[in-house]
């Protein structure tokens, strides 16, 4: 496949990752610092929506399966998604001035509406990608591509709302954060429907369901190894901007911080994927997983000032993060058995799901453990517990993914 038709399909990549970071990073801090929401409160809110997103994703995923039989089905299932997301995005950032319960209501709804949004147009690019080519370099390649560009969307939305709100304030710069994401959605759907090629022709086969995508013991395996991975990135992404703001107590300096996070993955992925290509999909993922446990040590030693020290932990990160992007969804597209090939939507469908469970583990369970243990955003002083979640939990859960995926008996279809 060429190089521009992988670049036209890695364009919608871009947006999708672009809306990550303020759901997930932003819009807590946002709430909970600039609007008032106390920590348990929030957490609460984040978790229980995800949790309550998380049931329908496999529904979406053979949603999917049969809009792919549809004449124009792909761009009008991206289309609708595409919209919806939109909407909802600058809904989630032009909060009404209402008291404490009506804010927590007015979030509920903008997530939900989210959530669902991202989670069809999600698990209908994924899918695509994975229809693209049965080749398991050419799957390495496409995946590379989308996530390569959606790191370089990660750095826009990095970047950008710090600048924003830096010169028009949190309100206004957010919204108009909001306004260039949903432009640049639409720019990047049209590229993609335009000039990447439709996905393998498959035939649905009615009588496929969990069962069948879960009876496979490999493809259970690198679930179980997915969900336990997924919470050890998921941790220090939740608490990045608090560790910035009360650790290193340079929040003015947080777009540079994640800037050079996100631009390390960004050169870093196309080394995992030449990586995985000579010594396997497990053993460079491992090795990028040693290089996050290094990094995030290093977090340990950062102390008031030191932004050159934590600078060089993001980079040391951001290059780890390349091994976390490229390679576990492919290690999935590897497994599926050629029998369900045709059903590829709700395997992506049951992998989204297990993303946000583990979003919502990572929101869920350390922002309340943080208000439990006294933290308070913006007071250095309580900061303690912050140190202990953003760096030990993460290398503890990274151990223990490693086992679950080197227990595995069947390797990935490159043999190792």
């Amino acid at each position: 496949m060429s190089p521009y038709r992988l670049a036209a399909y890695g364009a919608l990549g871009l947006p999708l990752a672009m809306a990550m970071m303020p759901i997930y990073m932003i819009s807590p801090k946002y709430y909970g610092e600039n609007l008032g929401l106390n920590l348990v409160s929030l957490g609460a809110i984040l978790f229980l929506t995800r949790l309550l997103d998380t049931a329908q994703d496999p529904f979406l995923g053979r949603i999917v399966d049969v809009f792919q039989t549809k004449r124009f089905g792909w761009p009008i299932i991206t289309a609708m998604a595409s919209a919806l997301l939109a909407l909802s995005f600058v809904l989630l950032f032009s909060p009404p001035d209402w008291p404490e319960l009506g804010l927590m209501a007015w979030l509920a709804c903008c997530l939900i509406a989210l959530y669902a949004a991202h989670s069809l147009l999600s698990i209908c690019y994924v899918t695509w990608g994975t229809r693209l080519s049965d080749e398991p370099l050419v799957r390495s390649r496409v995946v590379a591509w989308r996530e390569g560009l959606g790191l370089l969307g990660v750095v826009c939305a990095s970047v950008l709302p710090v600048a924003l709100v830096e010169h028009y304030g949190a309100a206004a710069g957010y919204r108009i954060f909001a306004y260039g994401f949903s432009a640049t959605l639409f720019v990047a759907l049209a590229i993609t429907l335009v000039w990447t090629p439709r996905p393998l022709d498959r035939v649905i086969v009615a009588s496929a369901g969990w069962r069948a995508a879960l009876a496979h013991r490999p493809v259970r395996r690198v679930f179980q190894f997915f969900l336990l991975n997924a919470i050890a990135v998921a941790v220090p992404a939740t608490l990045v901007l608090f560790f910035i703001g009360d650790i290193v107590q340079r929040p003015q300096e947080a777009g540079l911080f994640l800037g050079l996070y996100f631009l390390a993955g960004l050169f870093a992925l196309p080394l995992w994927v030449a990586l995985a290509d000579r010594i396997g999909k497990r053993w460079a993922w491992l090795a990028g997983s040693a290089l996050a446990a290094i990094a995030l040590l290093g977090a340990s030693a950062v102390g008031e000032g030191d932004v050159m020290l934590y600078g060089v932990v993001c980079l040391a990160a951001g290059a780890a993060l390349g091994s976390d992007l490229a390679l576990p969804t492919a290690m999935l597209a590897d497994v599926i058995p050629v029998e369900q090939r045709h059903n590829t939507g709700l395997y992506v469908g049951i992998w989204v799901l297990i993303g946000k469970l583990a979003l919502a583990i990572a929101a869920g369970v350390t922002l309340p453990l943080l208000g439990w243990f006294d933290y308070q955003p913006g007071v250095p002083a309580t900061a303690a517990p912050l140190l202990y979640l953003y760096v030990g939990f993460p290398i503890v859960l990274k151990a223990v993914a490693a086992v679950v995926l080197f227990r595995s008996s069947a390797p990935s279809s490159d043999g190792r």
